[in-house]
């Protein structure tokens, strides 16, 4: 359901106008103000490094456990993710860039890492906001019980918070290092 949610954004960023083409335009600046500022550091990359780890962990952590929100949270944050991605991708085909190089040197060195392992910290927030609505109506207490089914909800969403955060670490380290250096 994430990887869909994800792909629906990149084609809804594709095609944004209006009011979300606004929205993705002021993110999208963003990102190139905070990227400005840390290439202009004593360190660009060990700033870019620490920057893009903690962003994306942090965020990757809290849109899992935010998932408690009837995975309201982890819904928007991968469709608006998505809509970022397709919206920029827009942009530099519109304008005549190399969409094949953004993509092979900007997106797939880190991102192939980065992008699923953000789609599986989604994942787990919608499966948290689904078990909320499993545990509001009395028809979905089947099985081993729902105590049993939210323990082990929590067991394993444990253990994933571990390996997206030694994951996005490494794709830290790609996206710092290696996408850094094929972007210059």
């Amino acid at each position: 359901m994430s990887a869909v949610l994800f792909a629906v954004g990149v084609a809804a960023g594709w095609g944004a106008s209006g009011s979300i083409q606004e929205m993705l335009v002021k993110e999208i600046q963003g990102l190139g103000q905070m990227s400005q500022d840390l290439r202009q550091s004593d360190h660009p990359e060990m700033s870019f490094f620490i920057f893009i780890f903690l962003n994306n962990s942090i965020k990757a952590i809290l849109v899992m456990f935010a998932g408690i929100l009837f995975g309201l949270i982890p819904l928007v944050f991968i469709a608006v993710n998505g809509m970022v991605i397709g919206f920029l991708l827009n942009v530099v085909d519109s304008n005549g860039g190399n969409l094949s190089e953004l993509i092979i040197k900007g997106l797939l060195p880190h991102g192939i890492i980065e992008i699923p392992v953000i789609l599986i910290a989604c994942a787990y927030g919608l499966v948290l906001g689904g078990m909320v609505f499993k545990s509001m109506f009395p028809g979905g207490n089947r099985g081993s019980g729902i105590k049993g089914q939210w323990r082990d909800l929590w067991r394993k969403t444990g253990t994933a918070s571990l390996w997206i955060v030694l994951l996005l670490f490494i794709a830290a380290i790609i996206e710092s290092t290696i996408t850094l250096w094929l972007m210059s």
